[in-house]
């Protein structure tokens, strides 16, 4: 059973002390589990066409019945099934469209008489099948003292079973059912369910906010003039891509101005993130370098360390922790990610994706993992659970990847050609040719 306040530990910035990957996934898990179970999570209303990637705080409930009649799913011919047995021709009395119901005054179908219908419209009272219009072998018109009737035959041998054709009423759903739960993230499959029931509102959590604080001083803002970045600096590339990967998690970004490599700076800019939001995620300055000062900074403010560094590549010295509550200041949860831009997003995508989901109120989040054919072998490093940058390919018919040549973790045009990550596992040598694999989509 998963526990729901894992123990920590609090640790000085030279700590070297990483634990397994799967590990690192069951303690991220186990804090997830006691969001749900502890917290109170704001609530808003959203409109249907607004609701995409929102998740459900109230349950969707059948109105009525699904479906509210024996709805027909072939246009043909209303009839009873046991009439097509004996050969003799039917006579058609009527039609009934999509939208109509048989008027009341009129009497149920009787033996040897048929209603000519179309799809979505309820079968009349009487009939229990629909003979397909294409299984009619003949329709004429006969001349009868009351004038024109139509006829018709079905094909030698067809047969039809009662309710063939037909979805009967109340078979996909009942009313008061329950058909979506609370903490489920809304797709076009739900949303039309909820339209289906007459909803135009629906009760969602609303998004929590994540600030983003990149470190490092060798960072500068993009500019107009090409002019302004000297030739040891670079850009900040890793805050836009944790921007970016927050609002894909339909969540609130909050984007700080890139802290120094100094410890009051930092300090101020941490604080400022913690004052921002429930959860801060901070890119660089989490190494053994002599200036990689976040988690000195953090211990100081009393911060509490889920683990500080994974057996995974890339991405090992990541951190995960939380500044517990202090009086009216809720807990905040932060996530120290590593610096090179690759390990940035992997890191996000494995470990703050599945927090991040907890705290938007969605319940049995899973990551999204395809299985498909290696087209090349892969050497594993054992130790290290490997994440490499992949191109995975579907025209052939069966999923084939292939892995992308890289420079490394900082090789952000390998990744931006890629479009998921094989997964290497920690005890693999050498993943062969043709194996099944496993692969992270994004």
């Amino acid at each position: 059973m998963m526990q729901k306040n894992p123990p920590f530990h609090s640790v000085p910035s030279t700590s070297t002390t990483p634990i397994s990957f799967t590990a690192a996934c069951s303690l991220v898990a186990a804090q997830s589990s006691a969001i749900h179970s502890e917290q109170t999570l704001p609530i808003q209303q959203c409109s249907l066409t607004d609701a995409l990637g929102c998740v459900l705080a109230s349950p969707i409930v059948a109105d009525r019945d699904q479906p509210p009649f024996a709805r027909v799913t072939r246009d043909g011919f209303a009839v009873r099934a046991q009439d097509l047995p004996n050969g003799m021709p039917l006579r058609v009395i009527g039609q009934l469209r999509a939208g109509e119901s048989w008027p009341a005054e009129r009497q149920p179908i009787q033996p040897g008489e048929a209603v000519e219908i179309m799809t979505g419209a309820p079968l009349p009272p009487g009939a229990d099948a629909v003979l397909m219009v294409e299984h009619v072998r003949d329709i004429a018109d006969e001349s009868e003292p009351t004038g024109a009737v139509l006829r018709i035959l079905a094909q030698v041998g067809r047969t039809l079973v009662s309710g063939e054709n037909v979805v009967p009423c109340g078979s996909e759903a009942r009313r008061g059912q329950i058909l979506v739960d609370s903490g489920t993230r809304l797709g076009p499959e739900q949303i039309a369910l909820a339209a289906s029931c007459g909803l135009r509102n629906l009760p969602v959590y609303s998004p929590p906010q994540v600030a983003i604080l990149a470190t490092g001083d060798e960072l500068v803002e993009q500019s107009e003039s090409a002019l302004s970045i000297l030739p040891h600096q670079i850009y900040d590339s890793n805050s836009h891509s944790l921007a970016a990967l927050v609002q894909q998690s339909h969540a609130i970004a909050l984007r700080q101005r890139a802290a120094r490599d100094e410890r009051e700076d930092l300090a101020a800019c941490i604080q400022q993130g913690f004052a921002a939001a429930p959860l801060l995620l901070l890119t660089g300055g989490v190494s053994m370098g002599k200036y990689d000062l976040v988690e000195e900074v953090l211990a100081a403010m009393g911060a509490e360390f889920f683990f500080t560094g994974v057996k995974m590549q890339p991405g090992k010295p990541v951190v995960f922790g939380r500044l517990p509550a202090v009086g009216a200041q809720p807990q905040r949860y932060f996530f120290g990610l590593p610096g090179n831009p690759v390990s940035t997003m992997v890191t996000f995508r494995v470990f703050v994706e599945p927090l991040l989901a907890a705290m938007s109120g969605e319940l049995n989040w899973q990551p999204s993992i395809a299985l498909a054919q290696l087209a090349t072998s892969v050497h594993g490093k054992p130790g290290l659970t490997r994440f490499l940058p992949t191109r995975l390919d579907t025209t052939g018919g069966s999923p084939i990847v292939t892995p992308i040549k890289t420079q490394g973790s900082g090789d952000l045009a390998a990744n931006a050609r890629a479009n998921c990550y094989l997964i290497v596992p920690e005890d693999c040598e050498t993943l062969v040719e043709q194996q099944p694999v496993r692969v992270l989509l994004r």
